[in-house]
């Protein structure tokens, strides 16, 4: 099996790691807290734990699960004197896709190939290897290394070049996020007007403005307070300041996804760094 370097053992890195682990792969692993590095090589018999860049020399994969684009050029930057010809980085973060591109120029020029191929999905499908991932980069390269994204994810697209994958993982934030505001909204607005809180969602769900806010998210961390679905606010604001800072760059003005940016940004900040981003229930609720 291939030697595997993955970087980022957070909520979705360390089940995702588990699961290559569990394929039989040659893990080297490196984390920004050496307790949680530490905790998975001592479940994960014959992983090792990276002591530096110099412990990725020997590996033909890479993968980064990394908060963002400063963190993951810091640490491929640092990595690159280090990996073989012909491996591959397999950047599965939440980044910015034109600093994406410029990352994987200056890996090319060292003969060192990129995909970007974040996920969706959350913690529950990372644990069940069942992750939506979309894959951008060169066509022949997303084939030969498929069949380690096929351990992690159910739903893999090749949706385009190099940067195209996080550009449509920023895009569906956004989308996701708009859809939660609006739902949070509708359900104090009707909520205000008398109507049950529970029987709002329902019957949204059951009627043309269903999303995955109302499937998956209002009855299960919102209504019920719980607000532990596992994905952070802060990594939400990011994610929709990157699709509108796409726009801007494409020229298209993405009006509806500054505003929006504006409230999640407002409301991470409002809320603190621990805030799950389905506060945002709570936050609107407040305005």
């Amino acid at each position: 099996m291939t030697r595997i370097g993955f970087i980022g053992l957070g909520m979705m890195g360390t089940p995702m790691a588990h699961l290559l682990h569990g394929a039989g792969h040659a893990l080297v692993v490196q984390d920004a807290n050496p307790a949680t590095q530490a905790a998975f090589v001592a479940a994960h018999p014959g992983a090792a734990a990276a002591m530096g860049p110099q412990s990725f020399a020997d590996c033909g994969v890479v993968f980064t699960m990394l908060p963002n684009s400063d963190i993951v050029d810091s640490v491929v930057d640092a990595l690159l004197p280090r990996l073989p010809a012909g491996a591959c980085v397999i950047e599965m973060s939440s980044a910015d896709p034109n600093r994406t591109r410029a990352l994987a120029g200056r890996l090319a020029g060292r003969q060192v190939a990129l995909i970007d191929a974040p996920v969706s999905g959350g913690v529950k499908k990372a644990v069940a290897g069942t992750l939506a991932i979309m894959v951008g980069g060169d066509t022949a390269v997303f084939e030969r290394h498929r069949p380690l994204l096929e351990v992690m994810g159910q739903a893999i697209t090749h949706v385009g070049p190099v940067g195209a994958g996080h550009a449509l993982k920023a895009l569906n934030n956004y989308v996701s996020a708009a859809a939660l505001i609006a739902t949070a909204e509708a359900i104090h607005v009707g909520a205000a007007f008398g109507i049950d809180a529970k029987t709002i969602v329902d019957v949204i769900n059951a009627s043309t403005g269903k999303n995955n806010t109302t499937e998956n998210k209002a009855h299960q961390f919102m209504l019920n307070g719980a607000f532990n679905s596992g994905f952070s606010l802060a990594l939400q604001a990011k994610d929709v300041g990157i699709a509108a800072a796409l726009g801007r760059s494409l020229d298209q003005p993405m009006a509806l996804a500054q505003q929006v940016y504006a409230m999640t940004a407002e409301a991470s900040t409002t809320l603190g760094p621990a805030a799950d981003h389905t506060e945002l229930y709570r936050f609107v609720g407040k305005d």
